[in-house]
């Protein structure tokens, strides 16, 4: 079940939300948004719902060890290496243990056929957030939670437990237990829910289908059996259908995973819960540095919090520094998925962070507009690596760009494509731009100074969301089956 369903749309949330409400007390509420997002996972996966409940059995077990062993230092570490053992292995078998066969054959030169072990979703954002609960319980930032339902919830929360944002636990302990949604957070949330919805169904979809059209279709891509077939694909695309299609990537990347952001922030506020922001508008940055300070700002945390700085930081020197930075964006890269392409991914990526935090920092900082489009072009780069999985495609894709596969600069059709759709790429970037934040901020500013702008305002805030919804729908119909990217991961 994906946000963007009609199913989902028109039923569960409807259904959810009423029942949730009729309950009186936290604790009533709290069994009604348990079921339901139990029954939100094992709607898709029912089998690997007991991996979830596992998993958080087990740190809820282990936590509470550590909450009743505060004088035994040595029991309280035991209790949080088995805690790294149990969530980091058994996120290693499923995300990467075919990963790890495939290269251990290859490197003995064995031709036994790799084992498949499928993919739990959402198991990397889960896992995450478990880990951040007994880490924090070792530290002593959170108390042990005494109800398992309670860390169950936490995990499973249907909001955030398949794609994010990562929520800690000491951020909404308090909201578990007793929280209340006022009628300015209903309205925002609304509001919030139905500006990511249209994010999706109406921009982000669209673009991904332009994606699908211009360089490969998802389905295919992801067949190993036609890697031969989808190299001779790219070498004969025009470099301006590259060009555009990755344009169209870089917009529907972001869209898409805001979009999913934007509406577990909404369903938050619907029930009570404050998620933290996940994403600043990152396309807007003048360094990679601010950029990954403003995308998946959940994730950039953790591994700040939870890797970067137990390594020392940068408080060891510089050597030690770039070895921290090295483990941390090779981590990242793994995390994003289990294959070569992510972890050349993240390096690429710490190489430009090192190049900018020791040698160009200064030199950015007094050119902002040429750093803002250093910038994109380092990020655009990146979500080539980040898009094709077989390194021989990244290869055909940037040789293409620039001519090197014997291919034309442009054609008929790809022209006619750019044309037809000129108007949902300015969408999109503007929808990518602070520019709809800066229109309300401004309107809200003169809803104070006088009546016209506070009906203005009102109906704005009213209207919006339906207007959303509405255009949504129409969109979503014979396309209901639209899973948010970051699935995958």
């Amino acid at each position: 079940m994906v946000f963007s369903s009609l199913f989902f749309l028109f039923f569960f949330l409807p259904l959810n939300l009423g029942v949730y409400y009729l309950c009186k007390t936290t604790a009533a509420r709290n069994t009604v948004m348990l079921v339901f997002s139990l029954i939100f996972y094992a709607w898709g996966e029912p089998k690997y719902v007991f991996l979830l409940v596992a998993m958080a059995f087990c740190d809820w077990c282990l936590a509470r060890i550590m909450e009743n062993s505060r004088r035994d230092k040595k029991r309280m570490r035991a209790a949080l290496i088995a805690a790294c053992v149990v969530n980091l292995g058994l996120l290693g078998i499923f995300k990467y243990g075919s990963f790890i066969q495939e290269n251990f054959h290859h490197l003995i030169g064995s031709s036994k056929p790799v084992v498949s072990i499928a993919l739990p979703i959402g198991i990397s954002f889960y896992t995450f957030q478990l880990l951040t609960y007994v880490v924090d319980v070792y530290r002593g930032d959170t108390k042990a939670e005494e109800k398992f339902a309670n860390v169950l919830l936490y995990a499973g929360l249907f909001h955030q437990c398949v794609a994010g944002p990562i929520v800690r636990y000491r951020d909404i302990a308090a909201q578990i237990h007793d929280r209340r949604a006022t009628p300015a957070d209903m309205a925002d949330g609304v509001s919030r829910f139905a500006v990511g919805l249209g994010k999706k169904a109406l921009l982000a979809n669209s673009c991904g289908a332009l994606v699908d059209q211009l360089l490969l279709p998802d389905a295919a891509m992801s067949d190993l059996a036609q890697l031969t077939q989808n190299y001779q694909i790219l070498t004969s695309r025009p470099a301006a259908a590259l060009w555009i299609g990755m344009i169209f990537y870089m917009l529907q990347i972001y869209l898409d995973f805001s979009a999913y952001s934007d509406m577990a922030i909404g369903m938050g506020l619907m029930t009570g819960f404050h998620y933290r922001e996940n994403f600043d508008y990152p396309y807007t940055s003048h360094s990679v540095t601010e950029f990954w300070r403003r995308w998946h700002i959940s994730l950039g945390s953790f591994f700040r919090d939870y890797v970067y700085i137990p390594l020392g930081g940068n408080r060891k020197g510089t050597a030690r520094t770039v070895f921290n930075l090295f483990a941390v964006w090779a981590l990242t890269g793994l995390w994003h998925g289990a294959s070569w392409n992510f972890v050349l991914w993240g390096l690429y990526y710490f190489g430009f962070l090192v190049l900018e935090k020791f040698f160009l920092k200064d030199k950015l900082a007094a050119r902002p507009r040429l750093s803002q489009c250093l910038t994109l072009l380092v990020v655009f780069f990146g979500w080539v690596l980040f898009k094709f999985d077989r390194m021989p495609l990244v290869g055909a894709v940037l040789r293409g760009m620039i001519c090197l596969n014997g291919n034309s600069f442009t054609s008929y059709e790809t022209g006619l494509i750019f044309r037809s759709h000129i108007f949902l790429l300015l969408a999109a970037i503007i929808a990518c731009a602070p520019v709809a934040k800066l229109a309300k901020a401004l309107l809200f500013a003169l809803a104070k100074k006088g009546r016209a702008g506070y009906i203005a305002a009102t109906v704005l805030q009213t209207v919006y969301p339906c207007v959303m919804l509405l255009l949504s729908t129409a969109a979503l119909v014979g396309n209901s089956y639209n899973p948010f990217l970051y699935f995958q991961f």
